[in-house]
């Protein structure tokens, strides 16, 4: 047959890419969610904020030990609370937090965020570092089992859903039907339309898709994120690491923020805003006895997408050369590419006009200037149409370059379980389960969030308050991929004279247990950019086991070539000067079809069969007859628990807690898993195996399918 025209397959690509940008209703939980146990109080610091909060039961996120006490629930902002700032709406903000396996009351606390925009912070939970990973146990029944190298190994930490409308959060609750065949959502709930089986259209109680009730801007998240953080530690004083039991202050011990994916925007403003917040405490603008200091010991950017004006260039040399052989561009189109980024009016040219603008006529980044807005979007449109976009031809995942479209891992059996009602009540949620909401992404697209803000003077900003600053990076993603983070970090060392010694630096094995080397880092001082071997996009997923080891490092200050103890205001990594390690891309995995994801994890004939009502649907995957499911090993009945029901395998009984005054935790002879490494294995890369192939949240391939859709084709 003849070929299609570039641009009718571009056409398609992003039309499969628009109608999968809302995902994961189900059926509705209680409208009363505040009935289901969970327990109200106001902050004892702001009277303005409320948290709602239950402690989840035994097995409804499966820990080392039952003891390891866990908090979901909502921290409510009201209207105005965040003036000057437009705020006419309600901030209800969602939170997830498991206390550390190994001493509690003195363990270090991390905040974990994903990026998007729009994108939930349940993906780095069930799907990356979280302490529990969903599992099936029967047809029609999920639980969770432990997850060998879940950060909880060597942190406190709390997952949170942001901005507003995000994940679990909302602003007000909304009853609509979700089409699963084309992700569209309708208001108030409708009937199934003609022509399709009953089971793609679902009834559910969500956000209301409203853009102008979030943030639409970094900036304006970030002042969300603060007031969210009071709210928090000021009802959990004992997982606050810069107060004892009493309050009363110990010195700088470490909060942690760890940010992924657009999170490289998310993470050094909000980590800035923080600090600009503390010194508006110290010098008396801001009352001290009505806030609370957010003191930061490290900053952790995995897979970030930060600067195009840095990044953009990498986009097409790493298509055509990256460490794979494989060639997603011809050398023609990269260099095609390349002269869109470097020619005038070209992406770097309008990503400088927007952020000249931004300077001059929206210094504040709150989005509210529409000339200003324009600018800034049309920076956006151009480097993903001309810069991005043509790698798309290749039929190649964006998060991983070595498989192609579509792709089954990590599997989605997660959003199943998220959208239980026996999950909704173990959590007491007000909304059905949402991995990504395209109404915030939009919202964000329209300001050109993406061109605008200052991250990498930020970041040298942390760098002179002594804040640990890590880039961690996978070498198998396109869309935020090693190289453009690498030149990031140059960048962000070239904001001081004091960090000159970064250039010289080496890169160094990253030893990660006796037989492995999982990656190189070129490290100095509080600066560190690390490579990881075969990990895309979602780094952890691929390889838990190095991700974690990075992680605890980068959080105990020890160097992260071996996690030894050093004096990191003298200390640097020695080795070549460039991390040229090449590997052999792994085979094309067979895809998944999960009908919660079906734009994204189907085939085209799998999805003519969901439309033609063939196939059996069984946990919520597509299969050719209910007889094709097998069902899981023997070990899931043992390991796996669910809301209510502990694994068998536990024997201790859990506590119960329903104050947030409960004291934190303290355990003893709990395995951290934290490697201290004493040299390199003379094997220095085997042992630890990739987990497979990741597909992200899509949220960034939403924003790019929007901005090709409104700008390229039509």
């Amino acid at each position: 047959p003849p070929q299609r025209p570039q641009t009718a397959i571009l056409y398609i690509l992003i039309l499969n890419v628009l109608l999968s940008c809302i995902v994961g209703l189900g059926q509705s939980p209680p409208r009363n969610f505040l009935a289901a146990g969970v327990n109200t109080i106001r902050s004892p610091v702001d009277q303005d904020i409320l948290i709602h909060f239950k402690s989840p039961p035994v097995g409804t996120c499966t820990t080392y030990s039952p003891t390891q006490k866990q908090y979901t629930g909502y921290i409510v902002l009201p209207p105005h609370k965040l003036a000057p700032i437009q705020q006419n709406y309600y901030v209800n903000t969602f939170f997830w937090f498991i206390e550390a396996r190994t001493n509690a009351s003195s363990a270090p606390l991390t905040i974990f965020i994903n990026g998007g925009p729009g994108s939930s912070s349940m993906v780095g939970l069930f799907q990356e570092v979280g302490p529990c990973e969903v599992v099936e146990i029967a047809q029609g029944k999920f639980g969770t089992q432990l997850r060998q190298w879940g950060w909880d190994r060597s942190s406190n930490i709390i997952f949170v859903d942001q901005p507003n409308q995000v994940g679990f959060s909302f602003d007000k609750l909304t009853n609509g039907s979700l089409n699963l065949l084309d992700s569209t959502v309708e208001f108030p709930p409708s009937g199934v339309p003609a022509g399709q089986p009953d089971y793609t259209q679902l009834d559910g109680t969500f956000s209301s898709n409203n853009g102008n009730s979030s943030a639409n801007t970094t900036e304006i998240a970030a002042h969300a994120m603060w007031h969210m953080l009071q709210g928090f530690l000021a009802a959990f004083p004992q997982y606050n690491p810069t107060l004892t039991r009493n309050n009363t202050p110990i010195g700088p011990v470490g909060i942690n923020l760890f940010t992924e994916s657009y999170g490289g925007k998310y993470g050094p403003l909000f980590a800035a805003h923080f600090e600009s917040q503390n010194a508006l405490r110290r010098s008396g603008k801001l009352p001290q006895n009505k806030t609370l200091e957010i003191r930061l010991a490290s900053l952790g950017i995995v897979q970030g997408c930060l600067d195009d004006a840095i990044q953009g260039r990498f986009y097409p040399i790493f298509a055509n050369n990256n460490t794979y052989g494989i060639k997603a561009l011809s050398l023609a189109d990269q260099q095609n590419a390349a002269s869109s980024y470097l020619g005038a009016n070209g992406c770097q040219q309008q990503i400088q006009s927007c952020r000249n603008a931004v300077a001059s006529r929206d210094s504040d980044n709150e989005g509210d200037v529409a000339s200003v807005n324009q600018l800034c979007k049309n920076a956006q449109d151009s480097c993903s149409r001309t810069v991005i976009a043509p790698y798309l031809t290749s039929g190649r995942s964006i998060y991983d370059i070595t498989q192609k479209i579509p792709s089954p891992f990590p599997p989605s059996t997660y959003l199943e379980y998220l959208n239980t009602a026996e999950l909704q009540s173990a959590i007491g949620v007000a909304v059905n389960y949402t991995e990504s909401n395209s109404a915030i992404t939009n919202a964000f697209l329209q300001t050109g969030d993406q061109q605008r803000g200052d991250q990498i003077s930020q970041l040298g900003y942390l760098l002179s308050l002594g804040v640990r600053v890590a880039l961690i990076y996978g070498d198998r993603d396109y869309i935020c991929n090693w190289l453009g983070g690498e030149a990031v970090s140059f960048a962000v060392a070239a904001q001081s004279p004091a960090y000159s010694p970064f250039y010289s630096a080496g890169y160094a094995s990253i030893v990660i247990n006796s037989t492995y080397v999982g990656g190189m880092v070129r490290q100095y001082g509080n600066l560190s950019f690390s490579r990881i071997y075969d990990a895309g996009h979602l780094v952890p997923a691929y390889q838990p086991e190095t991700a974690f080891t990075v992680f605890s490092r980068v959080i105990l200050g020890t160097d992260l070539s071996f996690g030894q103890p050093v004096d990191l205001s003298t200390y640097q990594t020695n080795g070549t000067a460039n991390a040229t390690y090449t590997s052999k891309a792994p085979d094309s995995a067979k895809p998944t079809c999960w009908i919660r994801n079906i734009n994204d994890t189907c085939t085209d004939e799998q999805r003519e069969k969901i439309v033609r009502g063939e196939g059996a649907i069984v946990n919520g995957v597509l299969y050719n007859k209910a007889s094709d499911w097998q069902p899981p090993g023997s070990s899931v009945s043992v390991e796996a628990g669910y809301p209510g029901s502990m694994p068998p395998a536990m024997t201790a009984a859990p506590l119960e807690s329903s104050s947030p005054d409960d004291a934190a935790t303290t355990t003893v002879d709990v395995p951290t898993g934290v490697y201290v490494a004493t040299a390199t294995p003379s094997t220095s890369h085997n042992g630890s195996p990739s987990r497979g192939v990741a597909w992200d949240l899509n949220v960034l391939l939403c924003s790019f399918a929007m901005i090709m859709a409104t700008t390229y084709l039509w």
